[in-house]
């Protein structure tokens, strides 16, 4: 984590970790979390949809929306799977400094 006040994404985050196994009739992300990993991966790929959509379209302001959407709903996603921002950072911080043609290359 980024020190003792997170920020951006790391507070999105800690929202969604502290929503899992809430009342689903009270929270959106409790309740998709509650209907299961498949189908928040689900709701990710359709919102990655919407944002290569306006991507394509051009509609800055409609992008913003749907990658806030996106990245929303990647969260979810993530802990719907016990994966958490950290993990990713970290992953982020292994690939540092190599080119990806070379990352992708270590991966066959």
């Amino acid at each position: 984590m980024s020190g003792p006040h997170p920020t951006g994404l790391h507070r999105l985050a800690e929202t969604i970790a502290a929503r899992k196994g809430t009342d689903p009739e009270t929270s959106w992300t409790a309740k998709l979390l509650a209907k299961g990993p498949e189908k928040c991966a689900e709701k990710f790929g359709e919102e990655a949809v919407e944002a290569i959509i306006e991507a394509v379209k051009g509609d800055r302001v409609k992008l913003i929306s749907e990658a806030a959407d996106t990245l929303y709903h990647l969260l979810v996603m993530l802990a719907a799977r016990d994966v958490t921002l950290s993990d990713v950072e970290n992953e982020l911080d292994r690939r540092e400094g190599r080119s990806g043609i070379e990352e992708k290359a270590s991966r066959k």
